[in-house]
């Protein structure tokens, strides 16, 4: 028998879980859908999120035979099986060949998908897990629309879960009962795999021989055989382990830092671990060392992408990282000062000089008279005011005279005097 997440596979556009940004009312796939005109796609994105079942969706309402074949086994022989059936009446209205795993293909066969999609009698959507960009002939690439496919949240997934109730209790012959925190334990251990979640649902099912089966915590562990761990997003312990993640970083104590992110990272939901490590990198890192925020993105859409198990890993690095660096908390700072002037009504003019001067008649009014182009002086520096009048003698920033913001703070002093 096939698996649940084949028997249950959604057969409307509108059943698809997640990938809002690219599914729904005025989104691109659905007026490709609403024209019924197909072109060459690239879907990029992990496994379970929904890039076969689209293919097909859109090669049955173009009324195309839908073929499709895995690169990690198939060859230039499949292919060709598939091309020669395209003058047949199988394929009256030309096909839809769904590639999976496109990387697999060497140079030789991506070529020799490309000749037979020039015509238009063959309309290639490829797939692949990996960067298209690295692993996907250019000639191809280059005439294919992509598409990324992002991980599916574990709120998507128990909608998902919702919306496909009546048809799970129909393939199974079981009453479904739930209670959504255990539904949500599954789905963050599916690490935005919706195939996988609908895995666990279907273990589940096996592992009860009456016909009501009840998802709750008991059930859960022994579907993922193991203790769920977990918390309330809106509650205490959640704002508790993130707080005290925070801090320990801001602290530099790794060590606690690192128990705090498995406490997070054991829950299963990474999003809310990336969105903190960005804060820290600005909040708390800050201009002490202006590139970990750049690091810190690139080891959260790492994170992201490769999901868990793995992301624990690249997470882990990030917050040693911001751990170990020197702290400085000086742009947080500034920033708020401003915003609280401004609050109180202290803003000021903005000094005639500075003010846009690129319209018909800022002459007349002065706009812009008087401004000092900086790289006009040596060092690429003048003395004049910026500040509103009101503010003229206002200081927002000091520097923290930590890491690299000791160099910054040098380097403006000897320069302004």
């Amino acid at each position: 028998m096939e698996p649940l997440a084949v028997r249950i596979r959604p057969e409307r556009l509108e059943d698809v879980v997640g990938q809002k940004h690219i599914i729904g009312k005025g989104k691109l796939i659905d007026s490709i859908m609403e024209k019924k005109r197909l072109m060459n796609m690239i879907f990029y994105g992990p496994p379970g999120t929904g890039k076969t079942t689209v293919a097909n969706l859109l090669a049955k309402i173009t009324d195309r035979k839908f073929y499709k074949i895995n690169a990690t086994n198939a060859g230039v022989g499949d292919l060709k099986k598939v091309i020669g059936e395209l003058d047949t009446l199988l394929a009256i209205n030309g096909a839809v060949l769904y590639v999976d795993e496109i990387q697999h293909f060497n140079r030789k066969q991506q070529q020799v998908l490309l000749e037979h999609t020039e015509n238009g009698k063959i309309i290639l959507i490829a797939s692949t897990t990996e960067n298209p960009f690295q692993y996907v002939y250019k000639a191809l690439l280059s005439r294919s629309m992509l598409f990324e496919f992002r991980a599916i949240s574990p709120e998507d997934m128990l909608q998902g879960i919702q919306a496909s109730k009546l048809r799970i209790e129909a393939e199974s012959g079981k009453k479904i009962l739930y209670d959504e925190n255990s539904i949500l334990a599954m789905a963050r251990h599916a690490a935005g795999d919706y195939r996988k979640m609908l895995n666990y649902i279907e273990i589940g099912l096996l592992l009860e021989n009456g016909n009501e089966v009840v998802f709750e915590e008991e059930l859960v562990e022994r579907i993922l055989q193991k203790k769920v761990f977990s918390y309330d997003r809106t509650g205490d312990e959640y704002y508790d382990i993130i707080s005290a993640f925070q801090k320990s970083v801001r602290g530099s104590d790794a060590d606690a830092a690192v128990h705090y992110l498995a406490r997070l990272v054991e829950a299963g939901d990474i999003k809310p671990i990336c969105r903190r490590l960005l804060v820290m990198a600005a909040e708390d890192i800050g201009l002490a060392y202006p590139n970990a925020i750049s690091i810190v993105k690139s080891c959260v859409d790492s994170a992201l992408f490769v999901g868990l198990p793995e992301a624990r890993i690249i997470l882990s690095e990030a917050a040693l990282l911001l751990a170990l660096m020197p702290k400085s908390n000086s742009a947080m700072i500034a920033v708020d000062s401003a915003l609280q002037d401004i609050e109180n009504g202290e803003i000021g003019q903005v000094p005639n000089h500075l003010r846009d001067s690129h319209f018909t008649g800022a002459k007349r009014l002065n706009r812009g008279k008087g401004y000092k182009y900086p790289h006009s002086y040596d060092n690429h520096y003048v003395k004049q005011q910026y500040m509103p009048e009101i503010l003229k003698d206002k200081k927002y920033y000091e520097s923290s005279q930590t890491g690299q913001e000791i160099k910054f703070s040098e380097y403006n002093k000897k320069l302004k005097k």
